[in-house]
């Protein structure tokens, strides 16, 4: 039977770094933010996952209109990545961002970081009046109760604090290494 954990053994807010050993093409050198980690399971988002998809595709496929003629938003349309965030749902969008503006559907994660998946933060995002530290995510990974903890205990993963320049300020190519390095 296995122990219960108590809410200060949660992860919320910590990195899991795979190990090299972890086999699974999903997680294979992967580091993941955990937004959620309760005894009802957990919620991450991968961070190191780049896709060829563009924030216009997302924007288009959305309906959301951007005025491109305005340099900042094609800036925003050509400089922001989109990632695969995990592989459950991936037609849902994550936004990760520094916790400050009011969304429609947002969890503060910590004082740095929160999740936003409403449509209202992508609309903000082609305007540019969005969060100026964003990561945005297709899809997330999830753990059943328990599960986290049972991979943690057979050596799947490694964990960690998370430090938030992780997400908004260390390049893709570097992500799994400099994540495993900060523990």
């Amino acid at each position: 039977m296995r122990d219960q954990m108590s809410p200060n053994d949660y992860l919320t807010n910590h990195i899991l770094i795979a190990m090299p050993t972890l086999a699974d093409p999903n997680f294979f050198q992967s580091a993941t933010l955990i937004c959620q980690h309760t005894e009802e399971g957990a919620m991450g988002i991968i961070l190191n996952r780049p896709t060829d998809i563009s924030l216009k595709e997302i924007l288009n496929h959305l309906g959301v209109s951007t005025d491109e003629s305005s340099p900042v938003t094609r800036e925003v349309l050509d400089t922001t990545p989109v990632y695969i965030g995990g592989p459950v749902q991936r037609e849902r969008g994550f936004v990760l961002h520094e916790p400050f503006g009011k969304w429609e559907s947002s969890v503060v994660i910590s004082e740095e970081i929160a999740i936003t998946s409403s449509r209202d933060i992508l609309e903000a995002i082609a305007n540019g009046e969005g969060p100026k530290k964003r990561f945005i995510a297709l899809g997330y990974a999830a753990w059943s109760p328990g599960q986290l903890e049972e991979e943690l205990s057979n050596n799947f993963w490694l964990s960690g604090p998370m430090d938030s320049k992780l997400v908004f300020e260390t390049s893709d190519d570097y992500r799994w290494e400099a994540a495993a390095e900060s523990i």
